[in-house]
């Protein structure tokens, strides 16, 4: 089935967090580099459209948001080199613009924008949810962080399974990320074809394992589905909630944070 309802992949690569809802019939627009740079986005608020660079879409047809700005700036792996905070925060808040235009104007029911666990804190503060990659069945443990409006997932699996870190000069390493070792899913090979192989890794890790995507699908699609019925989340609030059109109220909130 067609839906026309879109899902907004923000800095999406691959477009693997978003796959799922593309399966289910939805319309996904994965804008990534380097053909839609988030920073560029231009805001029409007559229209309630934006536009990134040759897309222009209709905001009230926006049902979610996913955002994975890059976290080079903010990994704690890069120790003690010099950081670029106030460009990658760019497309932290270039992304966050995009979120609020489409709060503002459209029918937004939930967005989530992930980093793994690192100083981004320290400029959004606590996240809403936190987990390890293993929890959704993948083999590593690379802890991530999401802020938003979200319905969190339920981890598929309980117990954390063994051989995810490695002894090495009596010291104890994260399982690594090895293009040797972890071939990347022939899949993914055109969009990481185009990366050397430092920066190949990199992107490798960047890719939202599907165990948890689907798992976050599963969390949120029938937020989407009851919004279709009801003709926009923000633009008509359930019965009960005591909000005014087009604002939020305690009771409205779903985020455990």
């Amino acid at each position: 089935m067609i839906n026309r309802n879109i899902i907004l992949d923000l800095c999406g690569g691959t477009g693997s967090w978003s796959r799922p809802y593309k399966a289910a019939g939805y319309d996904v627009r994965v804008l990534t580099l380097p053909g839609h740079d988030v920073t560029k986005t231009v805001f029409n608020h007559d229209k309630k459209e934006l536009t990134v660079n040759d897309m222009t879409i209709n905001v009230k047809r926006i049902t979610g948001i996913l955002a994975a700005p890059p976290c080079t700036e903010f990994s704690l792996a890069k120790g003690s080199s010099p950081r670029d905070f106030r460009e990658a925060m760019e497309v932290v808040n270039a992304c966050l613009d995009i979120v609020w235009f489409v709060q503002c104007y459209g029918r937004l029911v939930f967005w989530a924008l992930e980093n793994p666990r690192g100083l981004l804190r320290r400029f959004l503060g606590r996240p809403a949810f936190t987990f390890e990659q293993w929890q959704y069945g993948n083999d590593k443990i690379k802890p991530t962080d999401l802020w938003g409006y979200f319905n969190p997932p339920e981890p598929t699996v309980g117990i954390r399974p063994g051989g995810l870190t490695e002894s090495k000069n009596n010291r104890t390493y994260v399982k690594g990320w090895s293009l040797r070792t972890n071939p990347y899913d022939p899949e993914h090979k055109e969009y990481l074809s185009r990366f050397n192989t430092d920066a190949r890794r990199a992107a490798m890790r960047a890719i939202t394992p599907g165990g948890f995507a689907e798992a976050f699908y599963l969390a949120n699609m029938n937020e989407c589905d009851e919004n279709i019925e009801r003709g926009g989340y923000l633009n008509k609030p359930p019965k009960g909630s005591g909000g005014m059109k087009g604002q939020l109220t305690l009771d409205d909130l779903r985020v455990c944070v």
